[in-house]
């Protein structure tokens, strides 16, 4: 089998406890290098996954990594406001992309990463890991089927403490930081795969209680969303709250609540009521959501498969996000244009791959510090 070689770009977080770990749950991947900005990081990454040392590269030189041969395609684990720059880096290069959401900062920073990479004939794919996620694909499958009757309404809450002098709190909003672009985006999209619809205008609003840590960012913001055939979906995200990650879908028959909903540490769980029936409930297993789509995005590149979630999906939340902000800051609602979209997560999408050890973090704190 011929395996698609990869350079993690950013060491973060993120990368070092979920997405390095699912390469041993993607046999037709493999590790080949690393980009980073700190060098005790490299050194102690590359040998736990055995990375040879000419193939750890500073972030000033990138450039020379994609031209080095040795891979095919780069995930992109940086902060949001670099995520347009190293993917259109890449693309140039002749590699494939697949790159953590939020997908940028905006919709033009969107459009030029679809561009690019479009023009390069070269694969672009948003992490949305939930996207082949048994528990979140099993919901979709219970909307689409109609138990629920008529949707009508979405609700959902995804919400933690980020301790002080977390990137996240120290970007503003317009350059990708706050909790909008971090969790918000999990709702958001939850909504849109729930409705397979576009949402037409936005109502929002953002508070903060004075915490020091919210000088550059909202500590939380409350969007209503307008969907077609008069639907609505309202959620909140936050930073300063206690941990929560919900949603409840509720039709004119029935309501499915998911509870954890976006998490990947924990299992998932659901409650489904369909009238006057008992309530049926369903745990499902904690498993390695990131090997699932690292697996899926490297059949995309060796099958010349376009992938599903695309940038065009980046772009279909990117472009809400926006709008929010904008409500939130001018207290008045924004209408959408109309936006289509083709493809939206499907049950055969579903993948189950077995939980991987976590990894102890190596200078990268979680944003709960924890």
């Amino acid at each position: 089998m011929r395996r698609i070689r990869y350079a993690v770009v950013g060491l973060g977080s993120i990368s070092q406890s979920a997405f390095l770990p699912g390469f041993k749950n993607a046999p037709n991947s493999e590790l080949a290098a690393l980009v980073t900005g700190d060098p005790t990081k490299a050194r102690a990454i590359a040998k736990r996954y055995r990375v040879s040392a000419d193939s750890v590269y500073p972030y000033h030189n990138y450039d020379e990594c994609l031209r080095s041969g040795k891979i095919d395609a780069v995930y992109i684990g940086l902060p949001n406001h670099l995520h347009c720059e190293y993917t259109v880096r890449a693309a140039r290069a002749g590699v494939h992309v697949l790159c953590e959401k939020p997908m940028a900062v905006d919709e033009a920073e969107c459009r030029r990463m679809i561009a690019a990479c479009e023009k390069a004939r070269v694969k672009l794919m948003i992490a949305y890991r939930l996207h082949f996620d048994p528990a979140n694909l099993e919901a979709v499958q219970i909307a689409r089927s109609r138990r629920l009757g008529d949707l009508r309404i979405f609700s959902g809450m995804f919400t933690q403490q980020v301790v002080p002098g977390n990137v996240r709190l120290v970007e503003p909003e317009a350059r990708g930081g706050g909790s909008l672009f971090d969790m918000g985006v999990y709702c958001l999209n939850a909504s849109r795969y729930l409705f397979r619809e576009e949402p037409v205008e936005v109502n929002a609003t953002s508070a903060s209680n004075g915490d020091a840590r919210f000088r550059k960012t909202a500590e939380m913001t409350t969007a209503i969303l307008k969907f077609p055939h008069e639907r609505t979906a309202v959620f909140t995200s936050s930073f300063g709250a206690a941990d929560v990650s919900e949603y409840e879908v509720v039709g004119t028959k029935g309501s499915l609540r998911m509870s954890p909903a976006y998490d990947y540490s924990v299992p998932l769980e659901y409650e489904l009521r369909i009238g006057d029936e008992k309530p049926r409930h369903k745990k499902f297993p904690k498993h390695d959501q990131f090997g699932a789509e690292l697996e899926y995005f490297s059949n995309c590149i060796l099958r010349n498969r376009q992938p599903e979630p695309s940038g065009e999906e980046g772009l279909a939340d990117i472009r809400v996000v926006r709008a929010i902000l904008n409500s939130a800051a001018s207290r008045k609602p924004v209408k959408l244009p109309p936006f289509s979209r083709r493809t939206h997560p499907k049950p055969s999408q579903k993948a189950f791959k077995p939980a991987v050890k976590p990894q102890r973090s190596i200078d990268a704190q979680p944003p709960s510090g924890n």
